[in-house]
């Protein structure tokens, strides 16, 4: 199996915003070396200039990890070319088939190096908000196994961050809804993110001390996406609110 050869299809793909077929139809590989390639195609992106912002959780819904059949969380990376502007605009070209899922976002105020318990994580974040994840599998039809996602970045596109607040000690029980056009069409609580989106930041930092990831001061984790992803069209307006963290919104054009 040649590590590189995959990243370059999968990076390929997602530069193009062309779909490209489940690398698992061809190829047999391990978890582990789906995060390698994963690794090998964020790689060719910080080749280009692209710099770490952080890191996203996935399978954080306890329903979806029975689903998929999987007992523990997956991650990907975060970069700066994938930041979109809070009310800014998102153009539907550069994706596939993208969708959006309001989540909850963390700021990392101090170094981490190891994994955290929950006391220690949260003395490690001074910031949470309300944001959206754009996901966008560069597979056709949007299917995958496990290994596929992971290789390729979770399916992390882009992300919108709204503004920090201090963050509480209890994040378990707020109502989070996405809207498009100011209409609600997913709604859901932070209990879905592991019962309590802190535990996703404990989970980060395990597993991102796991595969030798350091988080600087200034990165974000995301947390976990907290309803069903949602397609976008082109012409529609995307906010997100959760209850005591503020809202946020981008325009597809």
């Amino acid at each position: 199996m040649n590590i590189q050869h995959l990243a370059q299809i999968l990076d390929d793909a997602a530069r193009n915003a062309k779909s490209t077929e489940q690398l698992s139809l061809t190829q047999s590989f391990t978890e582990q070396q789906a995060y390698e390639i994963q690794a090998a195609s964020i790689t060719r992106r910080y080749n280009r200039g692209e710099k770490f912002i952080g890191i996203k959780m996935g399978f954080t819904s306890k329903a979806k990890m029975e689903q998929m059949g999987v007992h523990d969380m997956i991650w990907g990376v975060l970069t700066d070319r994938m930041l979109i502007k809070n009310g800014g605009e998102l153009l539907l070209d550069k994706y596939i088939h993208p969708r959006a899922e309001p989540e909850i976002c963390f700021l990392v105020g101090k170094r981490i190096d190891r994994a955290l318990t929950l006391e220690e994580a949260k003395d490690h974040v001074v910031g949470v908000t309300s944001a959206i994840e754009i996901i966008d599998s560069r597979y056709e039809n949007f299917k995958f196994s496990l290994e596929d996602v992971i290789a390729d970045n979770c399916s992390s596109a882009g992300l919108v961050i709204g503004t920090w607040q201090k963050p509480p000690d209890n994040l378990d029980r707020l109502k989070i809804t996405l809207a498009f056009d100011g209409e609600v069409v997913q709604s859901g609580s932070s209990a879905a993110i592991l019962d309590n989106p802190w535990e996703s930041v404990v989970a980060a930092t395990r597993l991102a001390s796991q595969y030798g990831l350091k988080l600087p001061i200034g990165s974000y984790i995301m947390a976990g996406a907290a309803t069903p992803a949602m397609y976008l069209k082109k012409g529609m307006k995307v906010t997100s609110e959760v209850e005591e963290l503020g809202n946020t919104s981008f325009s597809v054009v």
